[in-house]
């Protein structure tokens, strides 16, 4: 039996091209390596259609009845099957090869194999992509995605245990080091035989391109500094973004800020994120024009969007990068009592920018987002961070992907709006349960608009959870959406000299 599934993997491999037809013996002699298998009798027959997980499931099953992994939790199962990909994946100069004969013809063409390549490897593990809850919500700024990321296996504590009595590793460095590529893991960092990154010359820098094994939306790409240096939001940087969209212009491109709260998690390795996807931010139109003195021939203005967006576009992207350094040298050092923004306290930097870019037509478009992590008595993650009332949604830091309008919420909350629904349609009290009572306060806000169903109360609570990520974006926003916000807002446009 188990042959017939050892004979479906290599079928598998050889379907989607990660090897040859005459590897196949190979491959089966591999397979039965990483199984510690020593014999094996072909089936003889021709299978249907192949999906991955269910093969890789049943060959880790029969391993772990013989005894040959040795623990059947998912960060295990993880290595394992990792290891059994990884024999099957080309290796780095044949990916590298293939994707650069296809960039020269066509870069669309490039992105498209290497995103497929990255899924069929199961570096990217199309089975646990499809479990994440995912939807849109109209709100006054258009429709904001919302995921619920369902992906991220969690740790199990035999794992936990055992990783806490491993000897401390610096290799590689992070898990964005180029040095993950081809990297058996431990039960404390991610199996990487099935991955490869491709080198890419940013701005005369050399870069690698990637994709997240997460996909939070489509063909979500990481492209990272070949050094494992800081981020860092400079002159360079915007350079870098735009040479980007010039060479892939069917993607977007952006960065972190460079400060904590208002930065993402991997702040020590210099990384942009990007891909094929059009976020709610991107289609939001410029609400109110605003000439740069001397930059006559670049459009700007202030983008309709919760947070603080500065968008420039022009034909020139030399231009967007003289005036954004303009601009971002001068929000570092700009403070507005009026308006609780302080460019610094007690020698503590407060100000800075996440920049996005990205290709529409002919012009280059650099969105700037302006960004303050202060923090005060009241408000102890962040004054420009979601505020307590809404952490029962969403308390982590908004980084680049909400910024422009995707909210990536925590895997507890498929219970629990789905016990708040649930609830609104029996008329439990909300207060009563350990998964609604956090929640109970929002709910009730909103409980006598509708009439609820078993049939709409999932599809309202849902559309109420968007609202609530607009709002967490305003909290987010350096300037209000009032009257006052605005003026205050062209206040330091106005100073950018």
């Amino acid at each position: 039996m188990i042959d017939a599934a050892v004979s479906k993997l290599a079928t598998y491999a050889l379907r989607t091209g990660l090897i040859e037809e005459c590897e196949y013996t190979w491959a089966i002699n591999t397979i039965l390596d990483v199984l510690k298998l020593d014999s094996y009798t072909d089936p003889g027959q021709e299978w249907g259609e192949l999906e991955l997980a269910p093969i890789l499931d049943e060959l880790m099953d029969d391993a772990h009845a013989r005894g040959v992994l040795e623990q059947n939790s998912v960060v295990y199962r993880d290595l394992f099957d990792t290891e059994l990909m990884g024999r099957l994946t080309p290796r780095p100069a044949q990916v590298i090869a293939t994707f650069q004969a296809l960039r020269e013809k066509n870069p669309v063409e490039a992105t498209d194999w290497y995103y497929r390549f990255s899924q069929d490897t199961n570096y990217i593990r199309r089975d646990r992509i499809a479990k994440d809850m995912q939807w849109k919500s109209p709100t006054e700024y258009g429709e904001l995605d919302i995921t619920i990321n369902l992906s991220k296996p969690e740790k199990d504590p035999k794992a936990i245990a055992a990783a806490r009595n491993l000897p401390a590793s610096n290799y590689p460095r992070c898990l964005l080091c180029a040095e993950n590529e081809g990297y058996a893991g431990r039960v404390n960092h991610p199996a990487r035989q099935n991955h490869r990154v491709v080198p890419i010359t940013i701005n005369g820098s050399p870069w690698f391109l990637q994709y997240s094994p997460y996909v939070y939306y489509n063909e979500h790409c990481i492209c990272f500094n070949s050094i494992h240096t800081p981020m860092k939001i400079d002159r360079a940087c915007f350079g870098k973004l735009l040479d980007f969209v010039g060479q892939f212009p069917h993607y977007f491109v952006g960065s972190n800020a460079d400060l904590p709260i208002v930065g993402g998690s991997i702040l020590a390795h210099d990384h942009f994120q990007g891909g094929r996807y059009t976020f709610a931010m991107a289609k939001a139109p410029v609400e109110t024009p605003f000439t740069f003195p001397g930059f006559e021939d670049v459009e700007a203005g202030i983008v309709k969007w919760p947070m603080s967006v500065v968008r420039i576009a022009s034909k020139d992207p030399q231009r967007l990068v003289e005036l954004a350094d303009k601009v971002l040298n001068a929000w570092r050092g700009y403070t507005d009592e009026a308006a609780v923004i302080y460019a610094e306290t007690d020698g503590v930097p407060h100000n800075t920018i996440t920049p996005i870019a990205r290709k529409r037509g002919e012009k280059f478009e650099l969105d700037l987002v302006l960004r303050n992590n202060l923090t005060t008595e009241e408000h102890p993650l962040g004054l420009y961070h979601p505020h307590a009332e809404l952490h029962h949604i969403k308390k982590e830091n908004i980084g680049l992907i909400e910024v422009m309008g995707l909210a990536v919420l925590p895997a507890r909350l498929k219970e629990e709006l789905a016990a708040v629904a649930d609830a609104l349609v029996t008329g439990a009290d909300l207060r009563a349960s350990e998964l609604t009572e956090k929640h109970a306060d929002w709910a009730e806000s909103f409980r006598d608009k509708y009439t609820f169903t078993k049939e709409n109360a999932l599809e309202i609570v849902e559309k109420e959870t968007g609202l609530i990520f607009a709002q967490v974006l305003e909290h987010a926003g350096v300037y209000k959406r009032s009257q006052e916000g605005k003026q205050a807002f062209l206040r330091f446009l106005e100073s950018v000299k």
